[in-house]
């Protein structure tokens, strides 16, 4: 089959990868669509030591599987885990030591025209949901997340760094609480999208310090980071929705004295996101600004590291 293969920090398009064997339990699905998202260009920066297949977020159709799947239009969570260990039993299934993830740790992902996931991974696309919106359910999950670990109250005062593409989801979700949101970023296109939809946006400049409730930092930067930290009143949540490269210097002792509380958020449940885009209350599609066939991948690469690029889709199949 064809796919992106990633080693040792180069990618390119391969034509002849072997066609993933299915596990019992497991199904096979075809990939219709594909989105590059920053973890794939990091993971080609060397964030983490992977070898295969990239990409996690994704919309296919079951061509092998239990009788009820097989010809269904498939997400799949992207965390494969074990089922037996402490961690799986408690709830915490995202954080078994054993997992694999898909097209990020010992798991080829969705950029290929096959894919291996569990069939307990698997949620079947609503007929509402378009499939290019569909491939949106993964980050889309992880955006609300965020709502998940935290109580965001229509009074309070809430800061989001970042308008990247999962700061215009989370800027999307979070105003669903009604809550006092800013946008901050840099980049004046992707700010106006979130206020044409009646987001307030700003710069750092308009960041006064003290004076929010719940910081969310999406930039993965040092800079972000101690922005959204000042921004806080004492008692205030801080929440890291952002890996960082390198080491993050911090003021442990700051962040004891104003008692803040700092959460780390990443992957989110699949039927929050899917019930969220059936019922047409984030908008997606404006946030795809580019299509590339499978084989044209190292384009599409290419497109994806624009400083003002949003996402980019591999068409892969149809149904």
């Amino acid at each position: 089959m064809l796919g992106i293969w990633l080693e040792s920090g180069r990618i390119e398009v391969r034509r002849k990868l072997q066609l993933p064997e299915r596990p019992v339990g497991e199904a096979l699905v075809r990939v219709l669509r594909a989105g590059i998202c920053n973890t794939d260009l990091e993971l080609v920066k060397g964030y983490y030591p992977y070898r295969g297949v990239l990409g996690h977020e994704f919309v296919g159709v079951v061509e092998e599987g239990s009788a009820g799947l097989v010809g269904e239009r498939v997400v799949g969570e992207i965390n494969a885990a074990c089922g037996a260990c402490t961690a799986c039993g408690s709830g915490r299934a995202t954080h078994c030591p054993s997992r694999t993830v898909l097209g990020i740790v010992g798991r080829d992902g969705a950029f290929a025209e096959y894919l291996v996931l569990p069939e307990e991974n698997l949620h079947r696309v609503p007929k509402e949901i378009d499939t290019d919106a569909a491939t949106f359910v993964e980050p889309l999950a992880a955006a609300l997340a965020i709502q998940q670990q935290v109580t965001i109250r229509p009074d309070d005062k809430v800061l989001l760094l970042g308008d990247g593409k999962l700061g215009q989801l989370i800027a999307q979700t979070l105003a669903l609480t009604g809550c006092e949101l800013l946008v901050v970023g840099r980049h004046p296109q992707k700010l106006a999208l979130l206020s044409g939809r009646g987001i307030t946006t700003g710069t750092a400049e308009d960041v006064e310090a003290g004076a929010f409730d719940v910081a969310v930092e999406c930039t993965g930067n040092a800079e972000g980071f101690a922005l959204a930290h000042r921004s806080l009143r004492p008692g205030g949540t801080l929440v890291l929705k952002s890996t960082y490269a390198g080491k993050l210097a911090l003021d442990a002792s700051a962040l004891v004295v104003d008692e803040i509380a700092v959460v780390g958020s990443r992957c989110g449940s699949f039927a929050p996101a899917l019930r969220t885009l059936a019922a047409g209350r984030v908008e997606v599609e404006s946030l795809i600004q580019a299509r590339f066939s499978l084989q044209d991948g190292l384009e599409a690469f290419a497109k994806a590291r624009e400083r003002n690029c949003l996402k980019v889709l591999l068409n892969i199949g149809e149904i």
